[in-house]
């Protein structure tokens, strides 16, 4: 049951925030909505403290995998979030964040459900990594492509917010790691718990934001993004299988697709002026995609994947 504790905690403030929106959307005259993009900025540096020279050599070691992962990343989720704004015919803004969660890079969890699922970790971390670094192109691209029917874009503005947000705290922080290791290391005493706060008062600030638009829409948008999860995961895996991957790079594409940068997708609504609609299907699919994704991992961590040395 611990396992899933910071993920009840996080159902338990969201309800709270829908129930009594008025508290959560600003303290006196400063708008809590402000504090979204700097905390994104210290999970994102965070996550840069993390990173060495090998997340990036992954693709020249093992290739295949790598760019089979990534053109999964990049094709199934947006396409298949735009097949479901066509299914459920959502309201066009509302319909825009489920393009945008779709269009946005591998999850910060999915390491993590990597490893507890005896996935390949390595491949995990390196299109993780690659898929950040992606983003200030493909995500744009995608939402020009396939959400700018529904709300208006702007390509280098969008380019450059995810660059603001992801590239350059990121950046930073891998500088950090590389040349002042010791503060690097005493950082990393204390991010992972100021980004999980972080990651929950955001997904608590959208939720008191869009309160009016969830409550018109609620029961079927949870349908929809839990539909794109589980999704996700099975085109992921089968697609990985299709390419005659090892099984325990399929988990591993599986696991990297399903999982989405919540975190960006709310910080570039709220760039967007539409914290409110856009964000809302990017605050559902943080919690859902964590508890289906720790399932799943569950259930994978029974089963010793095909040809793999990894103990019992």
């Amino acid at each position: 049951m611990k396992n899933y504790l910071y993920t009840i905690c996080i159902l338990i403030s969201v309800v709270i925030a829908y129930n009594f929106p008025e508290y959560f959307i600003q303290i006196g005259d400063y708008k809590l909505s402000k504090l979204i993009v700097p905390l994104l900025q210290v999970i994102m540096f965070g996550m840069g403290t993390t990173m060495t020279f090998n997340d990036f050599t992954g693709i020249i070691k093992t290739p295949k995998p790598v760019i089979i992962g990534l053109c999964c990343q990049f094709a199934i989720m947006p396409f298949l979030g735009f097949g479901l704004t066509k299914i459920f015919s959502f309201p066009p803004e509302i319909a825009a964040g489920i393009i945008l969660i779709g269009s946005s890079p591998s999850g910060l969890a999915s390491n993590v459900m990597a490893l507890i699922a005896k996935a390949n970790v390595a491949l995990s971390i390196t299109i993780t990594t690659f898929a950040t670094l992606m983003a200030p192109l493909m995500t744009p691209l995608l939402m020009k492509l396939l959400g700018g029917q529904y709300v208006e874009i702007d390509f280098l503005a969008m380019v450059w917010d995810i660059m603001k947000i992801i590239i350059i705290p990121l950046g930073i922080g891998f500088i950090i790691n590389q040349y002042l290791k010791p503060v690097a290391a005493f950082l990393q005493s204390y991010l992972p718990l100021i980004s999980m706060v972080g990651i929950a008062l955001i997904l608590v600030v959208i939720t008191a934001a869009g309160q009016a638009s969830l409550s018109s829409v609620g029961i079927l948008l949870i349908v929809a993004v839990l539909l794109h999860n589980l999704g996700g995961f099975l085109f992921g895996y089968w697609s990985a299988r299709a390419f005659k991957l090892p099984e325990q790079d399929c988990r591993t594409v599986a696991i990297e697709v399903g999982l989405q940068n919540g975190g960006l997708a709310s910080g570039l609504a709220l760039q967007m002026g539409k914290l409110a609609t856009v964000g809302l299907a990017p605050a559902l699919f943080g919690p859902i995609m964590n508890i289906t994704g720790s399932l799943l991992a569950s259930w994978w961590s029974k089963k010793q994947p095909e040809g793999s040395t990894i103990p019992e």
